[in-house]
């Protein structure tokens, strides 16, 4: 026994390393955790984490076990009865992209282009891309998604050269990205052009607007990435400049936009040929990768439908506000002219040098503001779907460019997704009408980092919307299908179910019946307005310096000096002295338009002078959609505007 007992005392005094591993793990997970006696190994350092990762296919989850599947499968998206992707949300944060894995060649160009420290995006999504997984990339805009996946796209095609043969040839590219509009195309294709100095490849840019001559010509010759729009691409498939033979790589950027804007006929065009080739035996299929800063359920069911079994990576800011942007919200009574605050928002901005961008709703929303700035002698140009695109393409440019007096950019939503402007402030004018376009819109200020400002004109109608923004902005939360017709649905079944409450909700919902309204609905505003005034923002109310002449004392004198005519003895209010209300309502009014005595007359049958404004500004009222405010009459000079 004694020896026994010595055997086993020298056992423990010399364990072996695989026995003495085992006793630790043993003692780890015996020990209580608050047990300072047992201290945890040090963890490895960051980078060899992050490479490891990136070797043992990054990004993964650990509940899916089992080898990677190959290129082809993830292009197809898997089998039918796979389970849903799962979104995941990741916060990866490195110091350098050399911890990414990406080569000397493409770190050159980041050098070059002074840019040393990637963001959260590209942490998240330059491995991934590496791994060749086929993912959807969401973050908010203006956080360098088009870097995230042309950095490691370009690797990923050097590295293809290198171990497969591959190389560059006439009309076959090997990668191919599509976006919305012709403005993004060009903005990529600088992007490209500005790493290809470094990783030596060739890409071209083929979109809408131009001559299809020069872009034949440049896809004869040979070339590893085509950069263009989804109608252009395939004008070129369809005469043969493009050959689908090659393609291993597609990137759809702005993706929500391209299937919520009418482009997803013209991508699924794109993509049957290369799922046929997918399907076949032997292909090693291609890998999809799809960029957006916003998502709404309806799409992403869509992509999810369209490319099955893909992967949703999202940063921690997806759908969120910017928060190196400030958000103000102006409630505006109604009793204001709309367009004297903008030009109150808007002077103290340009005094300071600021590039100022203004959103509009409508067309003739935005002439009238483009229209009202001109004569208050505010440089602008604009940028709207009525600008020829070499036009929008040269008011772009004279933004970026010039300095000093720089001028305002007025717009619709149609730059309000994908260009990449150094903006300093964002005044919405007309408030859009979904939280979707609200983050797309100050989106184009702060972006990468940079400081901004936001500044929005809330009318009545969109108090509702604007405070349930507001309010989710506040806790950080995620500004996802909020909608006018949203919030109106949601006050109204927030109601009590009694009488009052069924009132109040149909008339939420005849939303076109002023008298209908709650009481609750109309102290709404007033509530806003006042919490509005808290946050330090007010306008102060300066008469509109147009001349509105007093038609009241016209009329008078008129009815006075007419009164020996024949027509006087006619007209409806010389007939009985004291009129019963019946017999007034029963009277017809003379047609507005016809004249008396070389005067006009209006609908309720009294007459006012010729060429008055005033008539003017209160058919406009506080919708603002005829031009001519400020030293214009309402003939046909407005007619013309």
């Amino acid at each position: 026994m004694a020896m026994a007992a010595a055997g086993r005392c020298l056992l423990l005094s010399r364990p072996s390393p695989l026995r003495l591993r085992v006793l630790r793990a043993a003692l780890s997970t015996a020990a209580p955790p608050s047990s300072p006696a047992l201290a945890a190994p040090a963890p490895p350092p960051r980078h060899e984490l992050l490479l490891e990762r990136l070797r043992l296919r990054h990004l993964k989850d650990s509940s899916s076990p089992g080898p990677p599947k190959p290129l082809r499968e993830r292009a197809r998206g898997g089998e039918r009865g796979s389970p849903p992707p799962q979104h995941q949300q990741r916060s990866v944060e490195v110091e350098s992209f050399e911890e990414l894995g990406l080569e000397e060649e493409v770190l050159a160009a980041m050098r070059e282009a002074g840019i040393t420290k990637p963001t959260e995006i590209q942490c998240v999504g330059v491995p991934a891309v590496l791994s060749g997984t086929s993912v959807v990339l969401g973050s908010h805009t203006g956080s360098g998604k088009t870097l995230a996946y042309l950095l490691p796209l370009v690797q990923l095609l050097r590295h293809d050269e290198a171990t497969l043969g591959m190389s560059m040839k006439p009309r076959r590219p090997r990668a191919v990205v599509l976006c919305p509009t012709r403005e993004l195309t060009e903005q990529v294709f600088r992007v490209a052009k500005s790493i290809s100095h470094h990783a030596r490849f060739r890409s071209i840019m083929v979109s809408g607007g131009t001559r299809l001559k020069p872009q034949e010509d440049s896809l004869n010759m040979p070339v590893d990435m085509v950069v263009g729009t989804p109608g252009r691409i395939l004008d070129h498939i369809k005469e043969g400049n493009i050959v689908y033979g090659d393609i291993k790589y597609l990137v759809l950027d702005e993706a929500d936009t391209m299937f919520d804007q009418g482009f997803g006929e013209d991508i699924r065009k794109f993509l049957a040929p290369l799922k046929n080739r997918a399907s076949k035996p032997g292909d090693q299929g291609f890998q999809t990768i799809l960029v957006s800063a916003t998502m709404t359920k309806g799409v992403q069911k869509l992509i999810d439908e369209e490319f099955e079994g893909i992967e949703h990576l999202r940063t921690s800011t997806f759908q969120k506000r910017i928060a190196t942007a400030r958000h103000d919200f102006i409630k505006l009574s109604g009793s204001e002219n709309k367009l004297e605050a903008l030009l109150q928002v808007l002077e103290p901005s340009l005094a300071k040098g600021n590039k100022v961008i203004v959103f509009c709703n409508t067309l003739n929303s935005s002439r009238a503001v483009d229209h009202f700035l001109t004569e208050n002698h505010i440089s602008t140009v604009n940028y709207h779907g009525e600008v020829p695109a070499e036009e929008r393409v040269e008011n772009l440019n004279k933004f970026r460019n010039e300095e000093g007096d720089c001028p305002t950019l007025v717009c619709t939503d149609l730059a309000a997704r994908g260009l990449d402007l150094e903006v300093d402030h964002v005044i919405m004018f007309d408030f859009p009408k979904n939280s979707i376009d609200y983050l797309h819109r100050t989106g184009r200020t702060a972006r990468m980092g940079a400081k901004g400002k936001v500044t929005s004109l809330i009318a009545k109608k969109d108090v509702g919307l604007a405070t349930r923004i507001e309010d989710a902005m506040k806790k950080n939360e995620s500004l996802e299908s909020l909608t006018t017709s949203n919030v109106k649905r949601d006050s109204a079944n927030s109601q009590n179910p009694g009488t009052k409450g069924r009132t109040s909700a149909r008339s939420a919902r005849s939303s076109d019946a002023p008298r209908g309204r709650s009481a609750r609905s109309s102290d709404a505003p007033r509530a806003a307005s006042q919490k509005g005034n808290k946050r330090g923002v007010t306008l102060s109310r300066r008469p509109p310096k147009v001349a509105i002449k007093d038609t009241t004392s016209t009329r008078k004198r008129s009815s006075t000096k007419s009164q020996p005519s024949s027509s006087r003895k006619h007209s409806p209010s010389k007939n009985p002295p004291k009129a019963r209300p019946a017999e007034a309502r029963k009277a017809k009014p003379v047609r507005a338009g016809s004249s008396k005595g070389g005067e006009k007359v209006g609908k309720s049958g009294k007459a006012r002078p010729e060429g008055g404004k005033g008539d003017a500004l209160n058919k406009v009222g506080s919708k603002l959609s005829v031009v001519g405010f400020r030293g214009r009459s309402t003939g046909k000079s407005a007619q013309a505007s």
